[in-house]
């Protein structure tokens, strides 16, 4: 018999996570990981959907004409360097060309189509239950400013569409947090409290506009809604009119700042060299300096667009408790409709992705009814170890090169308070916030807990990768269908396209040796210890990966 040997990447997982005997989880790794743990209390049976599209696509990406840019095939140099074209990207570019900087855009693949091109498109302050949250752990001087920071964004997306006569869909809309769990209601009313101690326009309410069981809710006034890429499209317009570079299919693989200008490296060997490199890619592209891949989780959610049954009301709605279910309205081919969005876990773990869309399509259905089905995609998102985002300088020892990641979902604020703030750093401005959101910080509480709870939870699904058989062979698949299977004793990553044409990659993470899982909903292979994604040929979709996965040819 042909004996299968586990490729571990022992180095780089010493390095950082240590030996397995000091987390004290040898004797757990077999539980944690029992497949009928992983869903056990994940989702509900929900039925078959007959009329599901059946590639995920974003109506906003769909809806747009945007344009399209050339690769950068020389040295450069500019004032600002900035990788990654989405909100942060687009929107600190525009600030800062309207300043007068030379700016420089690099993107990986076409801008907008990462996760600003996948968000629900809620611009709010309200990101859950957090405020309480906040004071407990930080004090409300701290809570305060991550609202204002939030608000201000609000006010700054508000104000530019109105000053440049942007026509995104921008509605003003109050926000609602609502919940049938008596646990949760106790934490409303905390949560109702603490916005009465930071100043926050709304409280808790007994009823809401849309009609669905409830037990008690929390709104936040006066906050929004938009269509991100024709805002976002706009702004691109302003940045190439007054100068800045944007490059598409551009990858920067590297920065220092150990000459006289900071410097990007692209992975075709090219330079870019400015004042102070913007990391705004998502995950920061050279996050080895800060070690970001060990301080943010991968979190994968999930959007349906329906035209519903029922007349859908005024508001923007989420749950308290999880599954996540969130709401809110969209106008699609003249017609009103409705985002339904949820179904959060983390990258590359859990049952079959494509449950998570039927989920939400049984919700839709027993909520508002299905009229037609038009949308499904999915986003992804970091999360900080304490929930508030990293943005500043990427370590204490180069102030030059920042980073913006780790928006929790809520990137429409996120990304633009950070672009805001970043702006501040290149004009060397005081800000409120530069404490708030440095990247360098550490709370003891919860910051810590946090760290070992999800370092272990990465060091065992390497170990379990290695070691868990492969349950299928190539014969067995079907069209459409993708798995890790065992070929020739070799264990690969395989996908039957519909024209039968078989695509396999090996299965190994090429940025710290885990194990990629197929994700059936969205065709991509997932790596469940730091988020990333590749395509069926093995191309990286998401990072931290830098290098795509080999291609195996049988």
């Amino acid at each position: 018999m042909r004996c299968l040997t586990a490729r571990v990447n022992t180095g780089n997982f010493i390095r950082i996570y240590g030996n397995l005997h000091d987390w004290g989880m040898i004797g757990d790794i077999k539980n944690k990981f029992n497949p009928t743990h992983w869903r056990n209390g994940l989702l509900s049976q929900s039925k078959p959907s007959n009329h599901m599209p059946t590639s995920p696509e974003p109506y906003w990406r769909d809806s747009v004409q945007l344009p399209s840019f050339d690769r950068l095939t020389e040295d450069q140099d500019a004032d600002v360097v900035i990788v990654g074209g989405g909100i942060t990207g687009i929107t600190a570019a525009y600030l800062l060309v309207k300043e007068g900087y030379q700016v420089v855009l690099l993107e990986a693949s076409n801008i907008l189509n990462g996760t600003t091109g996948h968000t629900t498109a809620k611009i709010t302050a309200q990101h859950g239950l957090i405020y309480d949250e906040f004071i407990q752990h930080f004090g409300e001087d701290k809570a305060r400013q991550y609202y204002e920071a939030n608000m201000d964004a609000l006010r700054f997306i508000q104000q530019t569409v109105t000053d440049r006569d942007i026509d995104c869909d921008y509605t003003e809309e109050d926000a609602y947090i609502y919940t049938n769990s008596d646990r949760y209601v106790d934490k409303i009313h905390k949560e109702a409290q603490a916005y009465h101690e930071l100043g926050i326009d709304g409280g808790t309410v007994s009823q809401m506009p849309l009609d669905v069981q409830m037990k008690k809710a929390i709104v936040m006034k006066q906050q929004a809604q938009f269509h991100p890429l024709k805002y976002l499209a706009h702004l691109v317009h302003a940045i190439t009119q007054a100068g800045g570079q944007i490059y598409e299919y551009t990858t920067a693989v590297d920065a220092d700042d150990k000459g006289q200008q900071p410097t990007v490296v692209t992975r075709e060997g090219h330079e870019v060299k400015g004042d102070y490199v913007l990391s705004c890619s998502h995950f920061p592209f050279n996050d080895v300096k800060g070690f970001y891949f060990s301080r943010l989780t991968a979190n994968r959610s999930y959007i349906i667009g329906i035209e519903a049954e029922k007349d859908f009301p005024d508001g923007m709605y989420i749950t308290a408790e999880q599954p996540t279910r969130s709401l809110r309205s969209v106008t699609i081919d003249g017609k009103p409709m409705v985002l339904v969005a949820g179904e959060s876990h983390k990258t590359g773990q859990g049952v079959d992705m494509i449950q998570h869309y039927e989920a939400l399509e049984s919700f839709a259905e027993e909520t508002l009814g299905i009229k037609n089905f038009k949308y499904r995609w999915s986003a992804q998102d970091l999360t900080t170890l304490d929930k508030i985002p990293y943005i500043g300088p990427i370590t204490g020892r180069h102030p030059n090169l920042l980073v913006a990641t780790g928006y929790r979902k809520w990137g429409m604020t996120g990304g633009t308070a950070a672009a805001l703030l970043m702006k501040d750093y290149v004009m060397d401005h005081d800000s409120p916030y530069k404490n708030l959101f440095m990247p360098s910080r550490f709370q003891a509480d919860p910051s810590l807990k946090k760290f070992l709870k999800q370092n272990a939870d990465v060091a065992g699904h390497l170990i379990k990768g290695k070691f868990e058989p492969a349950a299928k062979k190539l014969d067995d698949l079907s069209v459409d269908d993708g798995a890790v299977v065992i070929h020739q004793g070799r264990r690969i990553g395989a996908y039957k396209d519909h024209d039968s044409e078989l695509h396999t990659v090996d299965t190994t993470c090429t940025h710290m040796g885990c194990e990629v899982e197929w994700n059936h909903g969205d065709r991509t292979w997932d790596c469940p210890c730091h988020g990333s994604r590749f395509s069926i040929k093995g191309e990286v979709i998401e990072g931290p990966a830098e290098q795509p996965l080999q291609q195996i040819k049988l």
